[in-house]
């Protein structure tokens, strides 16, 4: 005979309604009592079934995941934080790929406003307006963008534009390039504002080249660009499009960082490979991912929850920068450890 709900309410002296709660809402239990029933639970052979509770509850214990592009090295740290995360309080990821197209992004939603219990959507494509409405069918947390009234994860990557605009500066770069990010993107935004902002009070002239795809072709294709403006260095939207313009740097004779100098942004794996390692702005993703499903799950049945938390992002200084033609700062020499930033 299958042990049921109320052998283990019986077995561990609480209500049925507590256990239901600590394989649902785990948060919710003290934490005591939930050992007490966990530990009951798995004494006796308890497992919960999934559909019953659904019925009874009106969850479905499901959390959907919308990523602009699997294939970007950015997301998957970011997909396994937040599927963990989700299993530690019994609950599914699925993930959905939308290609960095808008209006798949708004498709991908509805089909699963009924079939999960709330909507991550990580760096968006849609504009405010849509995710507003869409947030009003299902709950939902952004990563990576700024809306008044949605609850949203962001790093802060205008922080981390000022670390890398001030340590090109530092380098006695005075012309940089910025190679802007896909068309939509608030991430691209906000390194744009930050960088020129950055550029300006360090007496550097800021060209912007883009908007770009964020992968590593949209880098390369762009390499003779960056060389007929001038600049003596680059900020890259991503670590991708850095990786790719280094490449065409290479290809087209140019040297890095002796001739240009490149910065990017994320810090993934492949920024530590590249020849030359890649000097970037490491954003939080797995603690992104982590903080989206608390949030979601806190705040699921709260619809007019505007939380947003901000999660700082670093420079990490390795080989693709270098000395600029320009006056540099003496506390910089050959720019390996700039205030705000890390040597790796």
């Amino acid at each position: 005979m299958s042990v049921t709900i109320r052998d283990v309410a019986r077995a561990s002296g609480v209500h049925i309604s507590t256990v239901s709660r600590t394989f649902s809402a785990p948060h919710l239990v003290n934490p005591n009592t939930r050992s007490r029933v966990l530990a009951c639970a798995e004494e006796l052979g308890y497992r919960p079934n999934r559909a019953a509770r659904a019925l009874i509850t009106g969850r479905t214990y499901n959390i959907g995941l919308i990523v602009a592009d699997i294939a970007n090295p950015f997301f998957p740290p970011l997909i396994k934080a937040a599927e963990s995360q989700a299993r530690k309080h019994d609950h599914h990821i699925f993930v959905a790929d939308t290609n960095e197209d808008p209006a798949l992004e708004e498709e991908v939603v509805r089909a699963l406003a009924k079939q999960v219990d709330g909507v991550l959507i990580c760096s968006p494509r849609m504009n405010n307006a849509l995710i507003e409405q869409l947030s009003r069918e299902v709950p939902l947390v952004v990563v990576n963008r700024q809306i008044a009234g949605i609850p949203a994860v962001v790093m802060d990557v205008a922080q981390g534009g000022r670390l890398a605009v001030e340590h090109l500066t530092s380098l006695g770069h005075r012309n940089i390039a910025l190679l802007s990010g896909p068309r939509g993107s608030w991430t691209s935004r906000e390194i744009r504002r930050s960088a020129t902002a950055t550029a300006r009070a360090g007496h550097a002239e800021l060209t912007v080249i883009g908007p770009n795809p964020p992968t590593e072709v949209g880098g390369l294709t762009v390499a003779e660009d960056v060389l007929r403006a001038g600049a003596t260095a680059v900020l890259a939207y991503n670590d991708l499009m850095a990786i790719g313009l280094i490449e065409g740097l290479l290809s087209a004779g140019a040297r890095v960082p002796e001739d240009v100098s490149v910065v990017g942004i994320d810090d993934i794996m492949l920024s530590r490979l590249t020849r030359p390692k890649l000097t970037t702005v490491a954003t939080p993703t797995a603690a992104a991912g982590r903080a989206a499903v608390d949030m979601l799950l806190a705040h699921g049945d709260d619809r007019r929850s505007t939380a947003h938390l901000h999660l700082q992002t670093e420079l990490v200084i390795r080989d693709s920068t270098g000395k600029g033609p320009g006056p540099h700062s003496p506390a910089d020499p050959g720019g390996v450890n700039v205030p705000g930033g890390v040597a790796s």
